[in-house]
């Protein structure tokens, strides 16, 4: 009898494991987006129009409109009154960012940067705008200072070409203010450069300098 009793208790025990599994389905949340993120609230960027860019972009305003709306999914609008360029997210905008992004592209075009070479700031990361003033490095005054920017652009603009070909950046010189578009290690090799011009040394000397380190960039990356 007691044997009995024992199988039939080991035979109860051995039942428990069979039972069925509850399986746990973990929540699959669709990402926010970035109307979401601040809450429906709409973010705002204003970019001052200077008077002698105001003609430029009344021509070249289809071509900045049309990535900054199409692409980055932005609003943007002239305001006349105030002379600035407004732009504002909308339910579209992927990512907040792209808001930053454009008010950037808007500004260096106002700094007298191409279209076509400004818009890299809206596909590319890492790319950012660097302005100094000739002053900054060495006070300069009358033919001095003429003689510097005349060194900065060389015969033709021969010197500026061959500073942003090797370096990969482009080069704005607006009377006695410099502005760089480029990578931060780039913006650091044309900014060296420019700053021998600007200090006497002869562009002969600056092209050695630039090969040297260009060469050096090169093998890095």
């Amino acid at each position: 009898m007691q044997s009995n009793k024992g199988t039939v208790s080991m035979e109860v025990e051995e039942a428990g494991p069979s039972d069925e599994v509850k399986v746990v389905v973990k929540p699959n949340f669709k990402p926010l987006t970035a109307h979401e993120i601040s809450d429906g609230q709409v973010q705002f960027r204003k970019v001052s129009v200077p008077k002698h860019r105001y003609t430029p972009l009344k021509k070249a305003w289809m071509d900045i409109y049309t990535p900054i709306y199409d692409q980055m999914k932005v609003d943007i609008r002239m305001n006349v009154k105030t002379r600035k360029v407004e732009m504002m997210t909308t339910r579209d905008t992927p990512d907040i960012s792209h808001l930053q992004k454009c008010a950037d592209f808007v500004h260096a075009f106002m700094l007298g940067f191409d279209v076509a070479d400004a818009v890299a700031l809206l596909r590319m990361d890492e790319l950012y705008v660097d302005s100094f003033e000739i002053k900054d490095v060495k006070t300069l005054r009358g033919e001095h200072l003429s003689r510097a920017i005349g060194r900065l652009s060389g015969k033709g603009g021969k010197t500026r070409f061959a500073i942003e070909n090797s370096t990969k950046t482009r080069i704005v010189i607006a009377d006695t203010k410099i502005h760089i578009l480029g990578s931060f290690a780039n913006i650091k090799v044309a900014r060296d450069s420019l700053c021998s011009l600007i200090l006497g040394s002869p562009a002969g000397k600056v092209y050695s300098k630039l090969r040297a380190v260009t060469a050096r960039l090169a093998e890095r990356f």
